[in-house]
């Protein structure tokens, strides 16, 4: 399979699950009906709410979580793969994981990926994120064979981390997915040049769903969900509202433009700073 069309997921999830799991099964459909093969989400596709202790108030186990569920019956009853941006699932000590699901056409889990970067920031004396006070970090890389063509697996802050994404390539990625819920602030100064970034660095096609606007809980987040080539196109791009985005993309220009570019073929070792 050469060339595949695929969906970014646009979303401003908010404080009620059940809300939120029907909005996302909605955009799904619509992205189906339009032809979509491969579909994605973005992080925290299920609950966005900052209220101390409320994702693990709202999250379960992953047998038991509701979005999981339904999302999976609704990729097996569609025939499509789809990329679960994130979901919170209970991982113990009080604490969630951040975890990504990809869903094969037939409705079962074919990877998951727990985001290994967590978002521990001050951008200014109202905008304090810890991410690490309610999850807890992921620590491997995920890279995973669905029929569509290997993929690899972040979330969010993850975009910042490029030796991440290098591996991926490396290892066989042709796309990488980064599902996300990036500020406004961080959004306006680094979303396209990062995901650009990546995706150049690689020669791997990148998908960007991400959640946008003002959310129940206060929060803003930047949108503009992405499908960037491998030269560092962009394809498809939203807005702040919530939608569907869409792309027809060919994994043979993945091989094009590493064969123009082959940085992957020269990594060379060197000693570290200092020594």
């Amino acid at each position: 399979m050469s060339q595949i069309r695929v969906a970014c997921v646009q979303m401003r999830s908010g404080t009620d699950v059940a809300e939120n799991i029907a909005s996302a099964s909605a955009l799904i459909r619509q992205a189906a009906g339009q032809g979509a093969q491969l579909i994605a989400t973005p992080e925290m596709t299920t609950l966005l709410d900052r209220k101390p202790g409320a994702g693990w108030e709202k999250s379960t186990s992953e047998e038991a979580d509701p979005g999981l569920a339904a999302l999976r019956k609704l990729a097996g009853e569609l025939g499509v793969t789809l990329l679960i941006g994130s979901i919170a699932i209970r991982a113990g000590e009080g604490k969630c994981a951040n975890r990504s699901f990809l869903i094969g056409p037939d409705g079962e889990v074919l990877a998951r990926y727990d985001k290994i970067h967590m978002f521990d920031v001050q951008l200014n004396a109202g905008n304090i994120y810890r991410e690490s006070d309610s999850y807890i970090a992921g620590g491997a890389a995920v890279l995973a064979h669905p029929p569509i063509g290997d993929l690899g697996m972040t979330v969010c802050y993850d975009v910042r981390f490029p030796e991440l994404y290098r591996q991926l390539a490396v290892a066989g990625a042709k796309i990488i997915a980064v599902p996300a819920a990036f500020t406004r602030i961080t959004g306006e100064a680094h979303w396209h040049i990062l995901l650009r970034s990546r995706a150049i660095e690689t020669g791997c096609f990148v998908i960007a769903p991400a959640q946008g606007g003002k959310h129940q809980d206060g929060r803003e987040t930047f949108g503009h969900s992405l499908i960037i080539d491998p030269w560092g196109k962009i394809l498809a791009e939203g807005g702040t509202d919530p939608g569907i985005f869409m792309a027809t993309i060919d994994l043979s220009q993945v091989d094009e433009a590493r064969g123009k570019i082959p940085n992957l073929q020269h990594i060379r070792p060197f000693r570290p700073v200092g020594t």
